[in-house]
């Protein structure tokens, strides 16, 4: 029997850096963008031209692209991770600001701790992992607390039930993606999701009527770039990062970008809307890198566990 390959530290470290990184800066590139393009609109264009280029890439890389047993399993998880879930986020951004989004998005590591079935045992009795999770929350608390009570946010209660569904529907579709698609690449996976959710973006769009009332000559050159910025960067290169990750590290590790996301967020308000970042908001921070700290910490700890017992077989 051949023994699969591992990726390198090097791949995995930088497909982190994606995530945590780039992710963060997706909320704000969204908020920009969906001012001026209607969301299903913004939806449709995006991940059918990011999933379009992947096609032509995975293509010249030679890789057996028209699958059955691949393209209804990654469409299944596409649906739930990017339609429905990142649908919502660009929906709610209509109302409510990007770090606003981030910050709220930010339990999603406590949604693949509660839904990730198979590894109930695991992530349960591993007191780094509850402690991750549990330190991510309060800084992500400490971060955006001062913000929520002084705009009130917390009475828009429609978007905030919208967000509450795309966490749950995201993290269902990650570990849709994690356990059921099998012997498939993760490129020639995000494909088929980008492509999945990128018609269900069109067919919503077309039954409500948002492709026939926008005012394409009136979208300003910042929206368009914006829309490229979520294509490549976004998509292309987070996206694909993120199911990567996905078929080579537990879930629960990787869904610490949502701890992280914020983080960006935050820093990207200061840097390009001149935000002013107070003494509760710069502990947050200071919190969420502890959190991500155990976590991982929690990680290492399972894999000399594992170590471990394969050396006492």
């Amino acid at each position: 029997m051949t023994l699969k390959k591992q990726p390198s530290v090097a791949l995995v470290i930088l497909a982190f850096a994606a995530v945590y990184l780039i992710w963060g800066s997706t909320y704000f590139f969204i908020e920009m963008a969906v001012k001026h393009i209607p969301p299903m609109v913004l939806g449709a264009i995006r991940f059918i031209i990011a999933g379009i280029i992947m096609m032509i890439w995975v293509t010249i890389k030679g890789e057996r692209i028209w699958q059955r047993a691949a393209i209804v399993p990654a469409a299944v998880s596409g649906l739930l991770m990017l339609f429905l879930g990142n649908g919502a986020v660009i929906w709610a951004e209509q109302f409510l600001p990007s770090s606003f989004v981030a910050i709220f998005l930010a339990s999603a590591p406590l949604w693949f701790l509660l839904l990730d079935k198979v590894n109930w045992k695991q992530n349960f009795n591993n007191k780094y992992m509850i402690m991750g999770v549990a330190i991510g929350l309060l800084g992500v608390v400490a971060l955006f607390y001062e913000k929520i009570v002084a705009t009130g946010y917390g009475n828009s209660l429609l978007p905030l039930i919208i967000l509450c569904v795309a966490n749950i529907s995201w993290a269902l579709g990650s570990l849709f993606s994690k356990y059921k698609v099998k012997g498939t690449s993760a490129s020639v996976n995000s494909t088929w999701q980008m492509l999945a959710a990128g018609m269900a973006f069109t067919v919503a769009g077309a039954f409500n009527k948002e492709f026939v009332s926008v005012d394409w000559a009136a979208i300003p050159p910042k929206a368009w770039a914006s829309l490229a910025y979520l294509v490549v960067f976004g998509s292309i290169i987070g996206y694909s990062a993120y199911v990567f990750l996905l078929s080579v590290r537990s879930a629960t590790q990787v869904s610490t970008y949502a701890y992280v996301n914020p983080l960006v967020a935050v820093l990207l308000g200061v840097l390009i809307n001149h935000d002013k970042l107070t003494p509760m908001q710069l502990g947050g921070l200071a919190i969420i890198l502890c959190s991500v700290f155990f976590i991982n910490l929690a990680k290492k700890n399972q894999l000399k566990v594992k170590a471990r017992l394969k050396a006492q077989a």
